[in-house]
């Protein structure tokens, strides 16, 4: 489970998805299908979530990684890049973006 503090020296990734309400429970169900199934059985991977908006229009994830090339290499896998190019086809759009945790407050 992730653990958001000011120490973690990881990579973080959150990643954005525009969807729409007759698609998103689609979109959902297959990235909880590639969580389960692919993405945290790589190395690296120190886990995430996946959060939806009341709209039903975005879905958000957030995933936690020991570092950068430990997620460049998820993005790699053939399994994985096959689910990716399914999931874009369901979205308006999506974007992953890498962070570093600057600060945190309870």
């Amino acid at each position: 489970m992730p653990q958001i503090t000011a120490a973690f020296d990881g990579q973080t990734v959150i990643t954005t998805f525009e969807v729409t309400p007759g698609s998103a429970q689609d979109v959902l169900d297959l990235l909880t299908a590639a969580w389960a199934e692919v993405i945290s059985e790589r190395p690296g991977c120190l886990g995430g979530a996946i959060h939806l908006n009341d709209a039903q229009t975005r879905i958000a994830t957030y995933s936690q990684w020991r570092d950068r090339r430990d997620y460049q290499g998820m993005l790699r896998d053939p399994e994985m890049r096959r689910r990716n190019r399914q999931i874009h086809e369901m979205c308006k759009s999506f974007e992953p973006v890498m962070y570093e945790v600057q600060s945190v407050y309870p």
